[in-house]
């Protein structure tokens, strides 16, 4: 068997690698987290892109920028100045041809080309009856003729001036019998009349090789015939008042009188496609001059370029990137902005298909539990490197390391105090020497965890201080990274988040994750530890644990009759009020954390006395450092617990 090899032509890259989901995902978790809804964060995602994937806004403004350049480097004159040029031409080889005779008629003559008007198309229709004597002016003058009908036939129908390099009179005549045909169809089709497919069939039969977009029925070619005659249009308008007047004049002149033809074409596609676009213009201001044809065209990327704008950026009801018309935008783009484009939408759907994004009960867009995961796992990653890069903290890498084995083995690194797994190690070092050499690289250790089961409340102040200071991001991050770490380490320990603004409440991960920062004052500690002390009696045969992240001293408490009273400076029964639930706690045997963000000296010491009255200590970390600092903690009170 043989086998040929070329380049790939049919779409995206058959061997591109799949669409990283894993770094959407963070994309997406770090906008959300920031306060977008998970709809917004979606867009953000698609407009900025991903690694190797150019993003909407990217392609915007390459569109944008493509569209510029059309504009600053043509002009619409060229039919104009051409048919000048042969109009001078003409009169420059006839006076030439006079000049020897000494005639009467010669100087008669003579003055017949000095009296033309200035005008181009008030000339060439006077001189359309004068008896040319040099043949050379007579050749230049029906060259004008020629490039009027080629020009005015390349406007509505894309191609054909290419098509008629060298027009004969059978070429005139078939274009005025096409011409005929195709408004007779039209008229007919306007009408209503039930014979349009017959008359369309038998038209294109005559006259199908005028048309290579090889349309299918009568609605498929007004379609593309009206597109390129308001394109004709929109130049028109475009030009100044002269030129179009000129041009007005001129079409009357085109070979075979089609320019009345080509008058009621466009009369009738208005009539049959009023939403086209036939009012408006554009600015040219380059010295690039295009022709009747080329004008058309570049009017028609002018509107291409806008639909592609407006279909990138998904601004209207119901929007998709599928929608987007990838063949249009490698015509304008190139290949590689096709490839970005689907790669995008791939991406999309890809979010939508496999279980990362997911409709709400009232119709918005939510994370799904895998997300979450998925953040939470980057979120702990993320802790462990700090934890790995702190001094002395090697021992919390390993959690349990003299504990009951899980199942699971990984490479081991240097400090790890699990046992072997020796069957594991063995086989790794024959498959990579086919013998029984032992190298470090093939040790694996058996990890291990304590079977201690602990109920954890995480209080997170969710103020507005927590918001304006920068701290509401490494938050939320700190309570994916705690959640992620209990549910995939320690799954027998009971989490509880509990938010605390103006109220407490407790949330699951995907509230938390999505919270947005509202203006609120107050820090209702007490409320977030009546909260927590409810999630401990829940749990009474686990040892109890209470970590809070806070930037403020309490300003709130909650009333018997369910309201929160807020003052500052807090009051004395606040502080009271709070300090009472520490002390329930502490009866409890819980043991409270809690970690100071900030400077405020009045908060540092109410934090100290919280952590003398409850068992526990006060941490000060950074906001990047405040998820290790909690992970820390949590897996400290786990190794105390032995």
């Amino acid at each position: 068997m043989r086998y040929r090899y070329g380049r790939w032509g049919g779409g995206a890259d058959p061997l591109a690698p799949p669409v990283d989901l894993r770094a959407a995902v963070d994309e997406l978790g770090r906008e959300i987290m920031e306060g977008a809804s998970p709809s917004s964060a979606l867009r953000e995602l698609l407009r900025r892109g991903v690694d190797g994937t150019r993003g909407l806004d990217d392609l915007t403004s390459r569109l944008w920028q493509r569209r510029a350049s059309i504009q600053r480097r043509h002009r619409l004159d060229g039919t104009l100045s051409e048919v000048r040029q042969l109009l001078d031409k003409a009169v420059e080889a006839e006076r030439r041809a006079l000049f020897p005779d000494p005639s009467d008629d010669a100087r008669f003559r003579e003055a017949q080309l000095d009296a033309l008007p200035p005008g181009t198309a008030a000339a060439v229709s006077e001189l359309s009856s004068y008896d040319w004597r040099s043949s050379e002016a007579r050749e230049a003058f029906e060259q004008i003729r020629d490039l009027l009908g080629r020009e005015l036939l390349d406007q509505r129908f894309q191609g054909m001036k290419e098509a008629l390099s060298n027009v004969d009179s059978e070429d005139v005549k078939r274009i005025q019998r096409m011409l005929r045909d195709l408004n007779s169809l039209l008229e007919a089709h306007a009408s209503g009349s039930p014979d349009t497919p017959r008359l369309f069939d038998e038209f294109m039969r005559k006259h199908g090789e005028f048309f290579p977009e090889k349309p299918r029925n009568v609605d498929e070619l007004i379609d593309a015939l009206a597109a390129r005659s308001a394109a004709a249009q929109r130049m028109m308008n475009s030009m100044t008042d002269a030129q179009r007047a000129e041009l007005s004049a001129l079409s009357q002149q085109a070979f075979g009188g089609i320019g009345s033809q080509l008058s009621t074409l466009d009369s009738l596609l208005q009539q049959l496609r009023p939403g086209e676009d036939w009012t408006s213009s554009a600015r040219f201001r380059g010295q690039d001059p295009l022709g009747l044809g080329e004008g058309a065209q570049a009017m028609a990327d002018l509107a291409e370029l806008d639909g592609l704008a407006e279909q990138l950026s998904q601004s209207y009801p119901g929007a998709r990137l599928e929608d987007i018309d990838l063949e249009a935008l490698e015509r304008q783009l190139g290949s590689s902005a096709s490839v970005d484009a689907r790669r995008l939408a791939e991406l999309e759907k890809a979010l939508r298909q496999q279980n990362i994004l997911e409709r709400a009960p009232d119709g918005s867009l939510r994370l799904t539990p895998k997300a979450l995961r998925r953040m939470g796992e980057t979120a702990l990653r993320g802790v462990v490197d700090q934890l790995r890069s702190s001094q002395g903290s090697r021992d919390t890498v390993s959690a349990g390391a003299a504990g009951e084995l899980m199942g699971s083995t990984r490479p081991w690194q240097f400090g790890d105090t699990e046992p072997w797994d020796v069957p594991r190690t063995l086989r790794n070092s024959v498959l990579r020497s086919g013998s029984m050499s032992l190298d470090v690289v093939d040790l694996e250790v058996s990890e291990t965890e304590h079977r201690t089961r602990a109920a954890v409340a995480l209080c997170v102040d969710t103020s507005w201080s927590m918001v304006q200071d920068g701290r509401w991001v490494p938050m939320k991050r700190t309570a994916l990274a705690l959640h992620h770490l209990v549910r995939t380490r320690f799954r027998t320990d009971a989490l509880q988040l509990v938010t605390f603004g103006r109220y407490a409440e407790a949330v699951d991960i995907g509230q938390l994750t999505a919270l947005e920062g509202v203006w609120e004052q107050g820090t209702n500690l007490h409320h977030a530890l009546l909260l927590a002390g409810r999630h401990v009696r829940r749990h009474p045969d686990a040892q109890p644990v209470v970590l809070v992240v806070t930037d403020g001293e309490p300003t709130a408490h909650l009333e018997p009759d369910g309201d929160a009273e807020f003052n500052y400076p807090p009051l004395p029964r606040t502080l009271t009020k709070t300090l009472n639930e520490v002390d329930a706690l502490a009866r409890l045997g819980a043991t409270i954390s809690v970690f100071k963000l900030g400077d405020d000296p009045r908060l540092a010491q109410f934090v100290d006395i919280v952590a003398r009255r409850g068992g526990g200590r006060v941490v000060s970390p950074d906001e990047e450092g405040l998820g290790a600092a909690v992970v820390s903690d949590y897996l400290k009170s786990r190794r105390k617990r032995r």
